[in-house]
């Protein structure tokens, strides 16, 4: 019950310090911060994987599915919105008129 009530007592602390420094992040820096940090959150996959593999039977095994299924979609939108964040800063060809 201790562990229990600790682990409560660091989860609420992570959601005050999270929205702490998320609220510090300007607007125009927000959106290409968080596609960032989810593509890079392929880590998930990885955890995700080791996660169904410890847990033995079929319900270990459909939620460790599942988080791998979440996390690649994770990982998958944030590789499609990096890059059209980037491509918004191309340049575009100049057309020549003569």
């Amino acid at each position: 019950m201790n562990d229990l009530i600790v682990a409560a007592y660091v989860f609420i602390l992570a959601i005050f310090v999270g929205f702490e420094v998320i609220s510090k992040v300007p607007s125009t820096l927000h959106t290409p911060l968080m596609s960032g940090a989810n593509a890079i959150h392929g880590i998930v996959i990885v955890g995700a994987m080791l996660v169904a593999a410890a847990l033995g039977g079929p319900l270990g095994t459909l939620l460790g599915f599942l988080a791998v299924v979440l996390g690649t979609a994770n990982v998958v939108g944030g590789f499609v919105v990096t890059d059209r964040m980037l491509a918004m800063f191309k340049q575009r060809p100049t057309r020549k008129t003569e």
